[in-house]
């Protein structure tokens, strides 16, 4: 039996570790941590982001699954170390504390907007640390890792996936597709214009000196993704769903639009749909992606375009009011180290899964046991798209 590419994370925010185990993986897959790492420090920038990322220098231990450079076929396990955690060991011990009368920095006032309340309550944690450990968006350091594997993947076929931030606040006006990797990676907001990036800047100013947060939209974009892709035949086979279901599970995410979205509710059909156009010399053709490079569930050679918007982060330094969960008074909510915004960081974190859910899709499609044999099934594939 086949297995598409999967992966599991674990860890807590202030715990040991975090680690990813992926399966699926194809033998024969030039592999560095290098390359990983990278994606690791581009989570880790951003104007707005807190006190954390000055102690963290996430690097990715890569302990099985390669061997001499090249991926084995076996699971891959993926380990990043905590740095904050020797300030944490006692509050995180995994073994019982001798001595101690009770759990070191509990926490029972509950943030609104935060997995906190609801957390504890189905878990019957009374010390919401045990949730809010997990919760965190810290795990999102183990997803941009195994994103980071799936890139390297998709880069042997030609396949890129890129993030630019196109609103806190604000919205830049369209840019040309070749110019937004470069402009945004030169921003400290990750934003592709320049003049908006002075603008974002200040707001983020202006929510820190209120004690407030920010949140926003990023854009995705991946390109040279082949026709095919996913399926229209059952509903949890469509890949818009996948993607759109990927982009939801990323911490403090609460909505998602493929291609023109819901402006396409607003436009008349003559406005909306992408005209398909044909030439001896290059076959099928669009001259627009108002799709998003997605029809009926299955991508059509076009660029895949998915915008996510960010709420503002959960932890204010000016607390909203909560309820003590131990005493049941009107407290303020607890206040845990923060960012004011983290939406240029979010957006490689939706690039992680974007590039995660186009992998699962094209090793379903092109699967095989090594990096060779897919890449005659996607050869004879291309080859077959040219006989149309």
């Amino acid at each position: 039996m086949s297995v598409s590419y999967r992966f599991l994370t674990a860890g807590e925010s202030h715990g040991e570790a975090l680690t990813a185990i992926i399966e699926g993986l194809p033998a024969g897959l030039p592999l560095r941590a290098e390359e990983v790492n990278e994606d690791l420090a581009r989570r880790q920038k951003g104007y707005g982001r807190g006190g954390r990322m000055k102690i963290e220098r996430d690097q990715v231990h890569i302990t099985s699954g390669v061997r001499w450079g090249l991926t084995l076929g076996s699971p891959l396990t993926l380990v990043i170390q905590n740095r904050d955690w020797e300030n944490w060991k006692s509050a995180m011990s995994v073994a019982p504390i001798e001595g101690e009368s009770g759990p070191s920095k509990q926490v029972t006032k509950p943030r609104p907007g935060h997995a906190d309340l609801v957390g504890a309550m189905k878990y019957n944690h009374r010390d919401i640390r045990n949730v809010l450990e997990r919760s965190s968006a810290r795990e999102t350091t183990a997803r941009v890792a195994v994103g980071g594997v799936a890139k390297r993947l998709l880069a042997e076929f030609g396949i890129e996936v890129l993030s630019h931030v196109i609103g806190i606040r604000v919205r830049i006006p369209l840019i040309p597709w070749e110019e937004i990797r470069r402009r945004a990676e030169l921003s400290e907001v990750r934003c592709a214009d320049p003049e908006v990036e002075a603008e974002i800047i200040a707001a983020i100013d202006r929510a820190k000196e209120k004690g407030d947060t920010l949140g926003g939209v990023f854009e995705l974009v991946a390109t040279g993704v082949p026709v095919g892709l996913g399926s229209y035949v059952q509903w949890d086979r469509k890949l818009d769903g996948r993607i759109g279901q990927a982009m939801l599970s990323i911490h403090a995410m609460k909505g998602v639009e493929i291609g023109q979205g819901f402006e396409a509710a607003r436009r008349p059909g003559s406005e909306v749909h992408d005209e398909i156009l044909y030439a001896e010399s290059g076959g099928f053709s669009r001259t627009t992606n108002n799709a998003g490079g997605l029809e009926g569930g299955v991508t059509n050679g076009q660029p895949v375009v998915v915008r996510v918007a960010m709420k503002p982060l959960s932890t204010l330094m000016s607390p909203l009011r909560s309820v003590d969960v131990k005493t049941k008074e009107a407290v303020e909510a607890v206040v845990e180290r923060s960012d004011v915004c983290a939406v240029p960081a979010a957006g490689v974190v939706g690039e992680a899964m974007l590039a995660i859910e186009l992998c699962r899709a094209f090793l379903e499609k092109f699967g095989g046991d090594s990096l060779a044999e897919i890449r005659r099934n996607y050869d004879s594939y291309q080859e077959y798209l040219k006989s149309w």
